[in-house]
Order: structure tokens, then C-alpha cells, then sequence
């Protein structure tokens, strides 16, 4: 097979007339010459950070719609699915993503659950992590979320991090926020990326420090206007990830749409193309081709250098997407759950109290932190409730696994004048997460998931939109376009009911993981991640 174009040599800064010969999945040969095909062949992009179960899609069907923007590798993290199953969860995600061509690369994930303080379906203990970093299919230790089990020494964190050492495997950072001392401390523990900076200094400090940074720009978490005029001084040790997509955004884009942001802001195109498709391929030693003899033909063929509209994907020599159609056969899997929790009653969302100012999480667009807020508290009958007159609405998080006493705080910045929306994709235990304006609607909306055994919802009255995610609680049984179509619908029905949010599921999904500071709800109560540790609902 002959593949011609302009070339585009990302480490040597050069763009030639030639053809890419490919025989047996495999670069035999690239040669100049000369011809009138303006198109451009470029290696494929890589998502240097993703979690696949985000996309609320398992490995196969992600690719499908992936591989149409140019993606033909991603290093995913696969702790949503372990923190409901264990590590059969990422076995699970390992064989189905072998039987599509997308090269996956997953990680064993270090923090199952990411805290004590709240309740998962799952533990993977530092013995845990030594069976995974064994096996040939997992690539690197995923991000070490625990950060203060970092910096205090817990011999059980530690453990974990020497067993990556000890298989010559990296080891993923996340430390939102960390400077100075702390995170220096941080980086000598043996962690080489982070994908939580929100601040053009922060992301600095971590370069200098010899940290490799990585823009994200997810559905919820935005940073690639912070962090973007990084790029051209510090191009070698950045990368591009996703972290989080939901499927109807993965439709329209993925780290093809980073490139072309990148690339209208000025900045060198072989600066920008060596983050989104060289780095990860070295840093995390993938398997993956870069457009070189005797690589994988692993590549892609782009329209121009500016849009990056995607004409055809190869991976392994396969062409597995052209012009908008992909090729990626369907595949039959299996269902796996762990989802025990009955039904529950409206009195369930009930709160008594007696102060008149409580604590308030506030909901940042575009952003993972959230602040703690001090608010008036609004009373009926002597419980607590929602006050949609200035937007603070009640907030549940419901134990899945098993049957508790849900747990009750408030939160800002959603925007519902009326009903509910919930969610069982709740990083990172995923119990039910649910926002309402009555306890009615609450109850309503985390009912209807008990029923479906997870999904996402929004209910008002007797008008119920759901999506059933019954894979593990967080992935659908569908394919990616249905899938999407069905998330887009609910989405709207969240936004009709007031939300001003972009992305209120994702926003939500976001409220219960307390590593991420300052004030999340997880199922066992009010947290505060900068003082770690449970705090009142009441001042």
C-alpha cells in the first residue's frame, strides 16, 4: 500500500512531497517524491490522559467515534471502572479494548478507593497494584491522587509507587494546587506528570521542577487557555489529554480540535504536533508508530495544518476511518455491575436544623475546584430546604453499594428552577450523586437509577428523561452515536429546567470526589479537601 502527501517530519521540523509505503502493518518505506496530492500525513493523535468510562462508552465502542478525529492511541486510566469493580474492572476494559484497532493503554490505578472517607464497590491494595503492574497490558501507575499520603509518608501509598519503579513503568501525578516545598517533595517520590494544573504559574513551577505538564480540555475541566502559551518554550515536556469527555462532545472533536486551537494562537505547528502525537509515545513507551521506517503505520492523513480536518485514520496499516465514516466493526460485551441499593422514600432527603447559615459548595464552570461558601439557610417545618430564589439547591449523595442513609449538603451555581438531575457517574466511588429543588424531585431522580441500575437522569413532575449505564454503573450498553444522542436530550431537559451550566452532568459528576478541594458531599458526609477531613453542614 501507497499512501502519498506532504509528509510532515514533526522531530526533524520538515514538510516533503512522498509517499508512506506500508506492507504487512508495518513503514517499509518514506519516500520523497514529488506529486500533486496536497493533503498531509502526520502521525496519529494520542489522548495522553483519559478516562474511557467517562465517555460513559466502553473501550470498543469509544473507538469507533475516536478514531474519526485523527485518535489512534490513548493512555487511559481506568479507576472509575475499579473503584466499582475492582481490578476484573480493568481486566474488563483490557480485553474489550483488544478487539477494536485503537491501541488503549491503560494503567493500574493507585487509588481505590481515592480516600477513606468515602464508600466504593472496590479496594486495590499495594498487592493489588503489584499483580497489575506485572501484567504486560498496563503500561504505568495512574494518577496518584493521594497526594497528602505522598507527602506524610503512608507506607501503603509508598508501596504502590516503588512497585511502578520496580517494573520500570511511570507514574502519574495529580496534585490540583500543590507548590513549593509540597510538591517538590511530590515530584521526588518518582510522580513525572500532572494533568490538575489550573494556573499559568503553578504549571511553570511543575515544568521547572522537571514535571511534564498536560493541557487538559475536557467536558468539565478546562485549561488550555491558562496553560497553552506554555507550549512554544516548553513543547517537549507537555502533552494533550481530555481527562474527561462525555460522548456527545467526543462526537464533534477530540485532541484534533486542541491542535487547531493551538495552532490559530500562533504557535509553531511542529511544536504543537510534537505534544499531542511524540510525547506520550515516549514518555509512557507505547506501542504506537510515529511516522518513521519500521514503525506501526500508525498515522493520519489531514486536509491542512490549520483545522486539522481528519480525511483517514490507519492504525497498524488498517484504514479504520475515512472522510466521517468508521470503520470500527461492533462488538457484543457484557454487562458486569455491582449495584445494591433498594429504592428510597422522600423522607430519606429530609433535614432537620437550626442554624441560620450553613456551609455551601460552590460549582465552578469549567472546573473540577470548587470554593466553600457560607449562605442563609432557607426552613420548612424546621427542615432545611432548597431555595432556588438564590440558587442554593439541595445536593444528596446516595451509598450504591449499599443501604445508608443518604447524605445532605447544599450547593450553588446549578441553577435548577425546577426539579432534579442525578447522575451514578460520580467520581470517583460513583454512588448516586443527585441536585433538586425538592425533596420530591431528588428522590424521584435517584429512584429512577436504582431502577436502571445506573445512568444518568433529570425529572421534573411526571416527566422523566434517563439514560441507563449499565455497565458498572457508568458505561452504556449502546453505541457511542445513540448513546450521545440520548445524553444531548437529557442535557437539554437540565438545561430547560434552569441550569446554566455547560456541562451540568459533568459539573455534577465532579461534586463527590474529594480530592479535588475545597468542599465536595461524598456519601458519608460534608468534606473539606483542604483541611481533609469531615466538616458541619450548619455554621
Amino acid at each position: 500500500m501507497q499512501i502519498q502527501g506532504q509528509i510532515v517530519d514533526i522531530t526533524n521540523k520538515r514538510i516533503y512531497s512522498g509517499e508512506v509505503q506500508v506492507e504487512n502493518g508495518k513503514i517499509i518505506g518514506l519516500i520523497e517524491k514529488e506529486h500533486d496530492v496536497k493533503n498531509y500525513i502526520l502521525p496519529g493523535f494520542i489522548d495522553a490522559h483519559i478516562h474511557i468510562e467517562s465517555s460513559m462508552l466502553v473501550p470498543s465502542e469509544f473507538a469507533k467515534i475516536a478514531v474519526l478525529h485523527g485518535t489512534v492511541a490513548t493512555i487511559s486510566d481506568p479507576h472509575e471502572i475499579a473503584n466499582v469493580l475492582g481490578k476484573d474492572g480493568v481486566y474488563y476494559m483490557i480485553e474489550n479494548s483488544k478487539k477494536v484497532p485503537l491501541k488503549f493503554h491503560f494503567g493500574a490505578p493507585s487509588c481505590v478507593p481515592a480516600t477513606s472517607f468515602e464508600t466504593a464497590g472496590a479496594i486495590i491494595d499495594s498487592d493489588g497494584i503489584k499483580e497489575l503492574m506485572a501484567h504486560p497490558d498496563i503500561y504505568y501507575l495512574a494518577e496518584m491522587m493521594n497526594y497528602p499520603g505522598v507527602l506524610f509518608d503512608d507506607p501503603e501509598v509508598l508501596k504502590k509507587i516503588e512497585w511502578a519503579k520496580h517494573f520500570n513503568k511511570p507514574v502519574d501525578g495529580h496534585a490540583p494546587g500543590l507548590r513549593g516545598e509540597a510538591v517538590k517533595k511530590y515530584i521526588n517520590a518518582g510522580i513525572t506528570t500532572d494533568h490538575e494544573c489550573f494556573t499559568f504559574d503553578e504549571a511553570q513551577e511543575k515544568l521547572s521542577l522537571g514535571m511534564k505538564v498536560l493541557i487538559r480540555e475536557g467536558s468539565a475541566a478546562k485549561n488550555f487557555e491558562a496553560l497553552i502559551d506554555l507550549l512554544p518554550e516548553h513543547f517537549e515536556n507537555m502533552m494533550f489529554c481530555s481527562d474527561d469527555k462525555h460522548p456527545d462532545d467526543l462526537i464533534v472533536s477530540h485532541i484534533n480540535a486542541l491542535c487547531a486551537r493551538a495552532v490559530a494562537k500562533g504557535i509553531d505547528v511542529f511544536k504543537v504536533l510534537q505534544s499531542a502525537c511524540i510525547n506520550p509515545v515516549n514518555h509512557y513507551k507505547m506501542n504506537v508508530g510515529l511516522l518513521r521506517e519500521n514503525d506501526a503505520a500508525d498515522f493520519i492523513v489531514v486536509e491542512d495544518l490549520v483545522d486539522f480536518k481528519v480525511l483517514q485514520t490507519y492504525i497498524d496499516g488498517e484504514l479504520v476511518a475515512e472522510k466521517g465514516k468508521s470503520f470500527v466493526k461492533h462488538i457484543d460485551f457484557e454487562t458486569p455491575n455491582n449495584f445494591n441499593v433498594n429504592p428510597k422514600q422522600i423522607s430519606d432527603f429530609e433535614i432537620a436544623g437550626s442554624a441560620t447559615k450553613i456551609r455551601v459548595i460552590e460549582a465552578l464552570e469549567g472546573q473540577l475546584i470548587t470554593n466553600e461558601i457560607h449562605a442563609d439557610a432557607l426552613f420548612s417545618d424546621g427542615k432545611i430546604i432548597s431555595d432556588t430564589s438564590n440558587d442554593i439547591l439541595k445536593m444528596a449523595v446516595v451509598n450504591r453499594y449499599q443501604d445508608t442513609k443518604p447524605a445532605i449538603a447544599f450547593i450553588k451555581n446549578f441553577g435548577l428552577k425546577k426539579g432534579a438531575i442525578a447522575s451514578s457517574v460520580a467520581h470517583d466511588c460513583h454512588n448516586i450523586v443527585v441536585v433538586g429543588t425538592s425533596d420530591e424531585e431528588i428522590c424521584n431522580a435517584v429512584n429512577t437509577l436504582i431502577k436502571n441500575t445506573g445512568g444518568i437522569c433529570a425529572v421534573n413532575g411526571t416527566e422523566v428523561k434517563s439514560l441507563a449505564l449499565p455497565v458498572a454503573g457508568i458505561m452504556s450498553d449502546k453505541d457511542g452515536w445513540e448513546t450521545g444522542k440520548l445524553y444531548q436530550e437529557i442535557d437539554a431537559m437540565a438545561k430547560s429546567l434552569g441550569s446554566q451550566l455547560k456541562a451540568p452532568f459533568m459539573t455534577l459528576s465532579f461534586m463527590a470526589l474529594l480530592v479535588i478541594p475545597d468542599l465536595k458531599l461524598s456519601d458519608k458526609g460534608l468534606f473539606s479537601g483542604k483541611s481533609f477531613s469531615f466538616v458541619d453542614l450548619e455554621i
